[in-house]
């Protein structure tokens, strides 16, 4: 059981990373919280792991903290949420975010992400609000400078993004269309990043 790789970026897109090990390249999903803060091709990586195995299936899921992990464990023992369902979670809300919306019973909050309906964010509520103490509520590491993205090229990578995590198209570009007369530079990780906290409102 695969628990932690640590290697050379060989390639990476909003959802996935490839990481080079001795030769062997590993395909991991991540959540958008973990693509912040991956360094660019070549350079060093490390993340911690969860396999997930099923008769047909072998897929990794990678994390830039321990505490992130810990927290999807947490969500995954949700009836309701599966794999891909917590690391879309994870990429529509930071840690902190889900953490204080589980706590603090706020089913709006929670039912704002995709994937999420109501009867899956009481379940998160009721089977996680006393489980998350190990977790806690902490500021976490700002992310590292985005690369340089300009023009419609940075727009259109984010829109997918955002329609690749489950959002409308429509909804997505709208958010990204006020991120951007907001004043938001025009650069994939930061047209993501408010793109999903104007429509986590």
């Amino acid at each position: 059981m695969i628990s932690f790789l640590s290697g050379k970026i060989l390639e990476k897109a909003s959802n996935t990373v490839i990481v080079d090990v001795n030769g062997v390249g590993y395909e991991v999903i991540v959540p958008l919280s973990t693509y912040y803060d991956l360094g660019e091709k070549g350079e060093n990586v490390e993340l911690r792991i969860y396999t997930y195995v099923r008769e047909d299936t072998l897929q990794l899921f990678g994390f830039k903290t321990r505490r992130e992990k810990a927290l999807y464990l947490k969500l995954i023992s949700v009836q309701g949420i599966g794999a891909k369902s917590g690391i879309a979670m994870l990429s529509g809300m930071n840690a902190d975010e889900i953490t204080l919306a589980i706590r603090t019973d706020d089913l709006a909050r929670l039912t704002s992400i995709p994937g999420v309906g109501k009867k899956t964010a009481e379940r998160l509520v009721i089977e996680l609000r006393d489980k998350l103490d190990d977790i806690g509520i902490k500021e976490l590491p700002k992310s590292a400078e985005p690369v340089d993205a300009s023009g419609n090229e940075a727009f259109d990578d984010a829109l997918s993004a955002l329609v690749n995590l489950g959002y409308q198209q429509k909804a997505a570009k709208k958010a990204l269309r006020k991120a951007v007369e907001e004043g938001t530079d025009m650069n994939v990780q930061k047209l993501l990043r408010r793109g999903l906290q104007l429509l986590a409102k």
